[in-house]
């Protein structure tokens, strides 16, 4: 896999194959049915509300495989990668970098991932793919933990030994050595850093190595496995990630078998399968979106103003004869003065003019209806990524009686004016 091999895509942006059509992007025979047999294997999994990639086929072009949902990386058998990244909007622009700046920040939300303590300062993400920046983010990990030093452990050891050490394992004893009575089986316990974490981590590292095409990631891999060079790889990784252990003195290793994870397991946040396909990992840009609103919301309005609840379950639709289907609103927001309740829902979707109803689906509408008239909000209000194709101006919604739905735009590159627009109206 080299630099040619690399083919970026943007949510929405489409593939063909072996031809060109205007405002798609053309991909060989093969790698287009490989990408299609991957897709079909996987339709269905995970929430059933997204969808990995759309399939159609239009007159005068033939199939087409349209980004959706999930941004990341899939990196075919053939040595293609694809690299897909969101469609992002923004007053100043939205350059490459930029948006792969955004998406490891957004990354940092997600709960039990090593990308919440993450830092792209360093890393030169215009010359990088998403690949090649995680991979950087593990190494920089590993390179801490040989800093410090890595931690070791006892492990069981059988062998044929001159001396006697540990305990004599008579019947193997008996069985090896009657014609040798100068040697001893025993068995004990050696201390070294052959422990399940460093196996792991020794393995994630060959992997790696076989993986990257960066020269700065190649040679630094290479640097650190002869810093492992007395560990074992390891061969069974759930085995080892079971015996990895939570101890004081190893919380420096918590981040790097996190990584380990994503790139030994393929466990991204959804795992995918497909013998078409190297590996994968890809994220859903709607869960993206939810939790990193929520979490750069939370932390704006926590405090002595306002109470603040990531995904409600306060509330059931019906409540007789007995609590049925639940309401779980994105964010859900008490003012203390005079406890007012204002409840918020975040959807990845891209709005427009030129849409009915600028393209809100009417089940959101309904969602948010209900929302108000359980929790007897002040406000209910829907929260879009800004797009370009609508005014980033506030719409509201009235229904007659009683129940006002807003509707407002987040500006990714400019979060803290966007949210500063929402804190003012809570405010008021």
């Amino acid at each position: 896999m080299n630099k040619r091999n690399l083919i970026p895509i943007r949510e929405y942006e489409s593939f063909v194959s072996d031809r060109e059509a205007a405002g798609c992007i053309t991909l060989p025979e093969h790698t287009f049915e490989q990408l299609e047999k991957f897709l079909l294997l996987n339709r269905g999994r995970g929430d059933d509300a997204l969808e990995l990639m759309g399939l159609s086929a239009r007159k005068g072009i033939g199939k087409m495989i349209t980004a959706k949902n999930y941004i990341g990386l899939i990196a075919m058998n053939d040595g293609t990668m694809i690299e897909i990244l969101p469609k992002i909007c923004s007053k100043t622009g939205d350059g490459d970098s930029r948006v792969k700046r955004l998406v490891v920040e957004m990354l940092r939300s997600l709960r039990d991932m090593p990308y919440k303590s993450v830092q792209t300062a360093h890393v030169n993400v215009d010359r990088m793919n998403l690949f090649e920046i995680f991979i950087r983010m593990f190494l920089d990990e590993v390179f801490a933990i040989v800093k410090r030093g890595l931690q070791s452990g006892y492990k069981a050891v059988e062998s044929n030994e001159n001396t006697v050490k540990g305990k004599i394992v008579f019947p193997e004893h008996i069985k090896r050595n009657f014609a040798h009575k100068e040697r001893t089986f025993v068995k004990f316990d050696e201390f070294n850093h052959n422990r399940p974490e460093n196996k792991l981590i020794k393995a994630a590292l060959l992997f790696l190595y076989r993986k990257t095409t960066s020269i700065r990631n190649k040679a630094d891999i290479k640097t650190l496995l002869n810093m492992f060079a007395g560990v074992d790889a390891s061969t069974d990784h759930e085995g080892d990630f079971i015996k990895c252990v939570s101890e004081r003195n190893m919380w420096d290793y918590e981040t790097a078998l996190l990584w380990c994870r994503v790139f030994l397991t393929g466990r991204s946040f959804t795992s995918f399968a497909g013998s078409e396909v190297a590996y994968a990992l890809l994220f859903p840009m709607e869960i993206l979106f939810e939790r990193f609103v929520a979490l750069k919301l939370k932390k704006l309005l926590s405090g002595n103003e306002f109470q603040v609840s990531v995904q409600d379950r306060t509330y059931h639709l019906f409540d007789d004869p007995d609590k049925r289907f639940s309401m779980r609103p994105d964010i859900v927001v008490r003012r203390k003065s005079d406890g007012v309740i204002f409840v918020m829902d975040t959807k990845w979707k891209l709005l427009s003019n030129a849409k009915a109803n600028y393209g809100i689906a009417q089940a959101d509408m309904y969602q948010m209806y209900a929302y108000q008239k359980k929790y007897a909000a002040n406000s209910v209000i829907l929260l879009y990524p800004m797009t370009d194709m609508v005014s980033d101006k506030a719409i509201e919604f009235h229904s007659g009686d009683g129940v006002t739905v807003r509707v407002m735009f987040l500006d990714l590159f400019e979060l803290a004016g966007s949210l500063k627009k929402i804190y003012t109206l809570l405010k008021n």
